[in-house]
Parts: structure tokens; sequence; C-alpha cells
């Protein structure tokens, strides 16, 4: 037995709005053969722009109870049912919401009729349950309202019920009820074909765009896991109605992994990656010696000709962090590009400077506490090394690139290569990518616990 569901709602968040109207019509396969509708107090104002998509208003659900009050009724009606909506997802949230808010989990298995329609009759030029039911001369009585949206899914469910009977391969209907949390344009085939591999994933919408990126060990579990029933957040259920491709690149190094997901989120700029969209970084902390032998500290624009020890995105910023270093060490105002006046800075009057300034303090001793800092600040240890480790395939090794430095980029080479050339002729097989301070912060925190070979040169 079917239940078909459709609500209409306060808005689209199913962990803050709240359900208007609902209607449930129970179906056997073949037709409809019970029905309960009901409209909801939603103990909350109802937006205008919801009253004129679906002509219910404040006034109108005044009387009307309140979702504690028809819930056991909803649950008794669903009782044993297949629960099934047209984009499923958003009904089938909102109502497991709701009861979460009575203390009570509310589960059914669940079947998509966007899905179902895909699959049963594909190449329609749209899936929306106005258009879908246009192209199959299904007419919706009242659109817009849980009661007619409810019986058009119905009349749909039944069409679709009879094209899947005469389904020769295999029955499409208990595949999508086994495998109910998948995007409603992506197949169980394609999640299966995926590799079990290290490497990054793509998500494109249906006109071929990026619209996520990630990285992962094991490509399919973790794009399994995006799938999961019913995450609350809408960010995550806008991204899986979008999906309607997925690809991926292979890269056996977790380390490449990840400074290949960094770059490609920064060229794409997917629409739902937050982290590291940003991340552009203008400015930075810079070390010199003066006239005198002295280590100052200085920001500036970042330059091709000069490499920072630390990269923020202002100069502000760049030069608060020198100010907290210029007091955990006790540097010299002057030397760390606070003081520009001449003669002593004004630490040395009050007595927080030791004289660096006017050429009292000594200069080793000055210099190692400027040391101190700049190896908390500094990306690496030494400064010339590539990471290798794990190939695409067992006959060939990884390659990451740090010269300078500097990040310069990523390459693989036969395992046979890695043994016979000199480090420096490997650099050839080298694809260029940007330093930037996440690509830093990748290595950085990667060599804190890699049991990967590190070659200094």
């Amino acid at each position: 037995m079917y239940a078909v569901v459709d609500i209409e709602t306060t808005g689209s968040k199913p962990d803050h709005d709240r359900i208007i109207e609902i209607a449930i019509y129970l179906h056997d396969g073949k037709q409809i053969v019970d029905a309960f509708t009901s409209l909801v107090n939603p103990e909350r104002y109802i937006p205008d722009f919801i009253t004129k998509l679906t002509g219910i208003s404040n006034a109108t659900v005044a009387d009307a109870p309140k979702f504690y009050e028809i819930a056991k009724k909803i649950v008794e009606f669903t009782e044993g049912c297949i629960f099934v909506a047209h984009n499923v997802q958003f009904d089938y949230s909102f109502l497991k919401n709701e009861f979460r808010n009575l203390g009570y989990n509310y589960q059914r298995k669940t079947l998509c009729t966007v899905r179902l329609s895909r699959k049963l009759i594909p190449n329609l030029p749209s899936y929306s349950l106005g258009k879908l039911c246009e192209s199959l001369q299904i007419k919706i009585k009242d659109r817009h309202r849980a009661k007619g949206d409810a019986e058009a899914t119905a009349k749909l469910l039944t069409r679709l019920v009879g094209i899947n009977h005469n389904h020769l391969e295999n029955d499409v209907i208990e595949e999508e009820i086994k495998f109910p949390t998948l995007p409603p344009k992506i197949s169980h085939q394609q999640v299966a074909d995926l590799p079990e591999e290290t490497g990054v994933y793509y998500f494109h919408d249906e006109e071929g765009s990026v619209i996520y990126i990630g990285k992962s060990r094991n490509i399919r579990k973790r794009i399994a896991s995006h799938f999961q029933l019913f995450n609350k957040k809408r960010k995550t259920a806008e991204m899986k109605n979008a999906i309607a491709d997925i690809s991926y690149t292979l890269t056996g190094s977790e380390l490449v992994a990840l400074l290949l997901e960094s770059a490609e989120i920064k060229k794409y700029k997917p629409r739902f990656n937050k982290a590291q969209r940003r991340s552009v970084y203008l400015y930075g902390i810079f070390v010199a010696k003066n006239s005198e032998g002295y280590l100052r500290l200085y920001a500036d624009k970042i330059k091709t000709d000069k490499n920072p020890i630390y990269f923020t995105n202002s100069a502000a910023l760049a030069k608060m962090i020198i100010e907290k270093y210029q007091q955990k060490y006790q540097l010299c105002q002057k030397l760390c590009d606070m003081y520009r006046h001449s003669g002593a800075c004004f630490g040395y009057r009050v007595g927080e400077c030791q004289g660096a300034c006017i050429g009292e303090e000594d200069l080793n001793e000055y210099n190692q506490r400027v040391e101190q800092a700049i190896s908390q600040l500094s990306q690496f240890k030494k400064p010339n090394f590539v990471i290798v480790g794990k190939g695409r395939n067992h006959t060939e090794k990884s390659i990451v690139w740090v010269e300078n430095g500097r990040y310069l980029g990523f390459g693989f080479v036969d395992t046979e290569i890695t043994q016979s050339e000199t480090w420096q002729e490997l650099r050839e097989y080298i694809e260029k990518y940007q330093h930037n301070k996440d690509t830093q912060k990748i290595i950085q925190q990667y060599l804190e616990t890699t049991q990967d070979k590190i070659v200094y040169f």
C-alpha cells in the first residue's frame, strides 16, 4: 500500500517552517482507496508570498487543528505504507521534523515520483508536477493546494506502476524504494560504478556546471554519505536536487587530493563549496636585515620576487600578527615596522625594548628571538623538498614539489624513475599550481603525520 502525500508550508526550511495543509491518499497500486486531508494551524505567521501561491492565509488556518492534534491520525493512516511524494525529500523531511518536535521518530520507506518518472518516462522536457502532468494529460484540479497536488501525484503513481509492470529488465519501483537517498537525477548504477579509491570528485548540474567539489580516500563511500537520508540542512537538500552528474579524478595520494581539491574549488568557485572559495592572499609578512644586520619583520603586498613567511588577506591583519609576536618575544617596535620616527622606539623609552633600534642590544641575541618568531610563522622547516607518495596505480608515485619555501605543484612519475633520476630532473614532471596559504597549511599539516618519503635538496 502507498500513502501519497502532499503538504503546503510556510516556507522551504523543515527545521524552521511549519506545515499549513496536508493531504494523504491511500493507493493500492491500482487506484485511490482512501483519503485524509486537513488544514493545519502552523502557530506562526504565513508569509504573503505563500498566501499568494496557495490561497491559504492566516485567517484560513485560524480555526484549523494544530499539528499535534492530527499527528496520531497521520501515523495510523500511513502505518505499513510506502510514503510517496513528488520530490519526496521535501514532504518527508517536513513531517519528520514536525513529529521530532513532538518527541516522536516518524519513519516510513519512501518513493519519489520525480525519480521514478525520470526512469520510467525519460526525455520529457520537465519533471515538475505541473509540467509532467501536462505532458501525461493528467488534470490537476487545484494546483498548489495539498489535496489537488496529492490527487494528481496519486494518478501519476497509477500510470507509473502500470509502466513498471511492463518493464522487463528489473522492478524499478522496488529499486527506488530500496535506494531512496540518491538525488533525483542520479541512478544507483552511477554510484555503484564509482571507484573506491583516493581522488577528487565533482557534482555537476544539468548544464554541466560544477556545483560541488570534494575529496576522499574512498570516492564511492564518501559520495554515498552525501546522500544519506534527508539531511535537515536546506543547502544539502538543494544540492541533492541539483546534482545531475558525477565525475572524478583519481590521485592515489591523499595529499595530492587535498591540493587538487583546493585548487579546483578556487578555479570553479562551486556554489555549494564555502571553504577555500575566497582564499586570496594579497599581503604577507616578510623578513629582512637592516643595514646593521638586525632582522626586521614587516607587512607588504605579495610580489613574485619576494617570498613571505606568512600569508594574509589584508595589510591590517599582517600588522596585527606582527604585533602579537613583537609582544611575545619582546622585539623592537621599530624593527617590527610599528614605529617609524628617528632614534629609539617608544618601547625603549618605557623599558620594553632592549635597544636593538639604536644598536644597544647584542645582534645575535636579538636575531635569535626573531628567528623563534619566524619558526612559528614560517610554513616549512626546510625550504626545498619533495614529498613522494602513492600514485594512481602500483607502477607510479606521486610527487609534491616545494622549492624556496613555495609549493610549485604536483605530478606523477614511474616508480623506477624516482630511483634512477636526480631529483632536480624530476621537476619537469610537475604540473604547476599556485602557492597560497591554503596549500601552505595543507602541506604543513600533512608533514606532521605522513609516512610518505620526504627528500630534501
